[in-house]
């Protein structure tokens, strides 16, 4: 027990001294040594304390021989550091400060990586999600023979499945909503309409997402239910459409998961219009 609590005085007066030394390198005004700490603890993985030194240091070293080694190693402590926003500002401004500098292709690639974590699950707003593309698709004309090239690419496909999950996801919702009264008309309501026009409009934006077989059913899907809700005068030709999307279907996916779904509904359309 003695001994534990040795271990354990030992260990309060190490953190003490050590915090007591990094907050006299904070007010430090020799910034050559407080720039070689930072790289330390940096090198050391305390992304957060190399961080807060490299802060104090950024503006007066602006132009200097390490400015731009400063800069891009600040942006970098952010990354690590999982302040995604932070570190794509600090990238950008790297970039558009230094646009041949010593790191500007690296700014230019952790600019999207930083964009790339930050972008939140497919339900929410995905303007970061688009903006990581951009950088990446920017990345690639800026270096096109660059060997990060192919991983820019890979990124680009990756963050455009979610753009195209939150499109299904949205399609989705208008499909689900159905004919719910506060967002329908009396001709078979605007629900299912929005469906069909949000999902053909991801197919056409996206045409070889892995999704497109489940936006074409979800189509399909929408189609017969506007027509089974539409006014009389209009219910023939809306079955036709929907019987005409069922061939475009079929012909697409012979072996679709969903083609047991799919005839059902064409044999209640065929029906309807044959009697008419």
């Amino acid at each position: 027990m003695r001994k534990k609590t040795s271990l354990i005085i030992l260990f309060t007066l190490l953190v003490f001294t050590s915090c007591n030394n990094y907050n006299q390198l904070l007010k430090s005004a020799d910034y050559g040594y407080k720039y070689e700490a930072a790289k330390e603890y940096f090198a050391d993985g305390q992304y957060n304390r190399a961080s807060q030194l490299l802060q104090t240091m950024i503006t007066t070293m602006k132009g200097g021989e390490n400015g731009q080694e400063a800069l891009y190693l600040f942006g970098l402590c952010n990354y690590y550091s999982g302040n995604y926003e932070m570190a794509t500002s600090i990238f950008r401004k790297y970039y558009q400060t230094y646009p041949k500098g010593i790191y500007t292709e690296d700014a230019h690639f952790h600019s999207g990586l930083a964009l790339m974590k930050d972008a939140p699950e497919a339900r929410l707003d995905q303007t970061p999600t688009y903006e990581a593309v951009t950088e990446f698709q920017n990345f690639i004309e800026l270096y096109p023979y660059s060997n990060r090239r192919e991983q820019a690419m890979a990124h680009i496909f990756e963050l455009q499945d979610q753009l195209v999950e939150k499109e299904y996801l949205s399609a989705k919702l208008y499909y689900d909503l159905g004919d719910y009264f506060g967002n329908c008309s009396n001709d078979g309501g605007s629900n299912y309409q929005a469906c069909v026009i949000t999902a053909e409009n991801a197919i056409r934006d996206f045409p070889y997402t892995k999704l497109r077989e489940d936006f074409a059913i979800l189509i399909l899907k929408a189609k017969f239910e506007l027509a089974a809700r539409s006014v009389e005068e209009k219910k023939v030709e809306r079955y036709h459409n929907a019987i005409d999307e069922y061939y475009g279907f079929t012909n697409e996916y012979p072996d679709s998961k969903y083609m047991k779904e799919a005839e059902q509904l064409f044999k209640k359309a065929a029906k309807y219009t044959t009697t008419e």
